[in-house]
């Protein structure tokens, strides 16, 4: 009997295609859904995703792949959603809700689902009744393009329940990845997806001409802007310094690889929002994530102090011209 549950990977995008090269280190077998069948169709042919992290190559012995979502549910026992936050309902309801009954879903989705208004582990405890006990999360400091390049990487994996992280950690440690494990499911999530505001943001400064001082400070700004809001949804003992948190803002909000901050830099040089979105073939969830994040602490009766995500939800969504609105930004921050 294998040590190693059966896991289904869904999602066609680079992390989700990163995800699966991890676990084919350990794995004999490997789900992986995706529902555009001439990517099933490439990949069987010529053994890599042809339009992400192209570079790795699969053995295609350990690769189930499908484009019929209740089969690959009912398949695995392990659910890793790594579907865009905006797109991740439309996939669900391709199945039944009691398909998820006794399985273990992890998200590796760093945003929030419009349709719910919930971060993605929320919305499968309330719309689908998957108990916090068999929900997870995978979250970084971690882009894909280093995975593809066996660069050494880290992963945070959080869950209610420890051993459903030690298990899927398991099978995703190797050479070049080291995990670490959290108890902190609800906070990890929304940091994951603060950071890509944050992001976003540092792109747009980058955009105008900001240097590598105001960064500094934008960056130090948004760890504590992060930790504020995370306190308000979730206030549960943390250090917002841990790389989970810290260490994954960091990253997407440097990083040459962050679609975010690409997409923030479009906007600071002068790109609307629907031509940055057009030029881009990777999904910034940064610009969903704002607007959600920003709404969601309007409605509370015991808001978040939160400069920089206003700043971005109002360049993006209320077409404010992004250098007068920095220039009121750089007034409040420290």
């Amino acid at each position: 009997m294998s040590k190693y549950p059966k896991i289904a990977v869904f999602g066609g995008g680079s992390w989700a295609t990163a995800i699966v090269k991890m676990l084919s280190e350990n794995l004999n077998e490997i789900g992986w859904y995706m529902h555009n069948e001439n990517t099933i169709s490439h990949l069987k042919e010529y053994h890599h995703n042809p339009n992400y992290l192209s570079s790795v190559q699969f053995d295609m012995d350990k690769l189930y792949l499908g484009s019929d979502m209740e089969a690959m549910v009912n398949y695995a026992e392990y659910l890793i959603f790594v579907i865009p936050s905006a797109y991740l309902q439309g996939e669900l309801n391709k199945i039944a809700s009691e398909s998820l009954k006794d399985k273990i879903v992890f998200s590796a989705i760093k945003g929030i689902v419009p349709e719910s208004s919930l971060i993605v582990g929320e919305h499968f405890n309330t719309h689908y009744k998957v108990p916090f006990c068999n929900i997870g999360v995978i979250s970084g400091p971690c882009h894909a393009e280093e995975v593809a390049l066996e660069r050494l990487s880290y992963l945070t994996l959080a869950s209610a329940e420890e051993k459903i992280s030690q298990t899927l950690a398991t099978c995703l440690r190797s050479h070049y990845i080291k995990c670490k494990i959290s108890d902190d499911l609800l906070g990890l999530e929304y940091a994951a997806m603060l950071k890509n505001i944050y992001a976003v943001a540092a792109g747009i400064a980058h955009g105008l001409g900001y240097g590598d001082n105001f960064q500094s400070v934008l960056m130090s700004n948004a760890i504590r802007e992060m930790k504020r809001y995370v306190k308000c949804v979730h206030n549960t003992k943390r250090n917002i310094n841990d790389s989970g948190y810290l260490g994954d803002l960091l990253v997407t909000g440097y990083s040459v690889f962050s679609r975010n901050r690409m997409f923030g830099n479009m906007i600071g040089k002068g790109y609307t929002v629907r031509s940055a979105q057009f030029e881009m073939n990777m999904v910034a969830e940064g610009y969903f994530a704002a607007k959600s994040a920003y709404e969601l602490n309007q409605q509370r009766d015991k808001k978040a102090k939160t400069p920089i995500i206003k700043t971005v939800y109002k360049i993006l969504y209320k077409n404010k011209d992004p250098k007068k609105a920095f220039q009121k930004l750089t007034n409040k921050l420290d």
